[in-house]
């Protein structure tokens, strides 16, 4: 899944989730992966685009909220229903200058939670055309 969206997972990633939804028009990518919080910070940082931050919670949705791709799927809570130490925020291809993100192609939706001190969730959702992206196991 790392492919299809275009980011590099970093070798230190634990508890690495991925997951593919087939939608009517645009498919979506999932993926989540588990970093120490110093280096969650690092590996987003210059996915942050000038100027932007990536932002808190302050809106939650509820409790049993579902979105048509959701991180349920994957036995996670979905990051929108997060409070206590959650970020937010997205960035496009042209608007982020990392090797990181070298063969992005959509824009990605991503989520920053330090689920306990020390330890942090990063959660991606990008919207993949097919056709454009295969699919993965294609």
């Amino acid at each position: 899944m790392s492919e299809q969206i275009g980011l590099r997972v970093p070798e230190k990633a634990a508890d690495r989730r991925a997951g593919y939804k087939v939608g009517e028009r645009y498919d979506t990518g999932l993926l989540s992966f588990t970093l120490p919080t110093l280096e969650a910070k690092a590996y987003l940082a210059p996915l942050t685009p000038k100027g932007a931050r990536m932002i808190r919670n302050v809106e939650p949705e509820p409790a049993d909220y579902r979105p048509a791709a959701g991180f349920t799927h994957l036995r996670l809570p979905e990051p929108e229903t997060l409070v206590d130490g959650m970020l937010m925020g997205g960035f496009c291809p042209d608007n982020v200058d990392s090797p990181d993100a070298e063969h992005l192609a959509y824009c990605v939706k991503v989520f920053s939670h330090e689920y306990t001190p020390g330890t942090t969730r990063i959660y991606l959702r990008s919207t993949i055309e097919p056709g454009l992206t295969p699919p993965p196991g294609s």
